[in-house]
């Protein structure tokens, strides 16, 4: 895998973003192999597709892939807000790839399996102005602040490169936890997060309820809470993600870096 971007394919073009688009879409193609299956090469959709950007000829997985010159941020700007809730929902999503790019070298390269995503990922940004083009539209952003570190699978960090079984131990970790219901995906992914959150190694039921109010907001139908919470814990629990002490106490299991 070279880290090097191929940037004179990109010299016929003005706009940043579309010789980031260019050159980042090219190197995914000639290095990257398949996180999903581990097929040797993804093979790219043609241009504006819009189910993905790469596809796996071996096990079928999509991607769809996010590059900037530039760290990124907490919000990571995508396409129409309907058409995201739409495919999540739907379980037609991609995966996704998130790239970020520094000095024409790939500085980091995090790969999201598409059960991570749920509708409290997805922010609805506000509609375009009457003035717009497009007035009336609404596009949406990814929170990647609220995907759980667990989901954010790095295949290249810091311009290093991941040992491939190392990325697979994780990927294996978060597919065990591959829920197909996208309400119990949603709640899972949702607890999962702000385990994460709770300081320290050990936690109790009560460091979790704290965020009680939050899990209603996302979750508005649903008026058993903390049921709700226990349930998604004992599934962490039986898939390893935190060891149960009893007694209302829990340990983290540290499987991500």
């Amino acid at each position: 895998m070279q880290l090097t971007l191929d940037t004179s394919l990109a010299a016929s073009y003005k706009s940043s973003s579309q010789k980031v688009r260019v050159v980042s879409e090219n190197w995914v193609k000639n290095n990257l192999y398949c996180p999903v299956c581990g097929n040797i090469r993804l093979c790219k959709f043609p241009n504006n597709s819009k189910q993905a950007d790469f596809y796996c000829e071996n096990c079928s997985a999509e991607y769809e892939l996010k590059s900037t010159k530039n760290k990124f941020s907490d919000r990571i700007v995508d396409g129409a807000y309907s058409s995201m809730i739409e495919r999540i929902q739907s379980l037609n999503n991609p995966n996704f790839l998130f790239m970020s790019i520094a000095e024409n070298i790939v500085n980091s390269l995090c790969f999201v399996p598409k059960h991570v995503f749920s509708p409290s990922i997805i922010e609805k940004r506000k509609p375009l102005s009457e003035n717009a083009r497009r007035a009336g539209w609404v596009g949406c952003n990814i929170l990647v602040s609220n995907i759980p570190e667990q989901g954010k699978i790095y295949i290249i960090k810091n311009g290093n490169i991941k040992d491939r079984k190392a990325v697979q131990h994780k990927i294996n970790a978060i597919n065990s936890i591959n829920i197909s219901d996208i309400e119990s995906r949603g709640w899972l992914m949702d607890v999962l997060k702000y385990v994460n959150l709770i300081d320290g190694e050990y936690f109790s039921l009560s460091d979790i309820y704290k965020y009680e109010d939050i899990f209603k907001l996302f979750h508005p139908d649903n008026n058993n809470i903390r049921a709700k919470i226990r349930q998604q814990l004992q599934i962490l629990r039986d898939k390893g993600f935190i060891v149960f002490l009893g007694g209302g106490k829990y340990r983290k299991v540290c499987i991500w870096d």
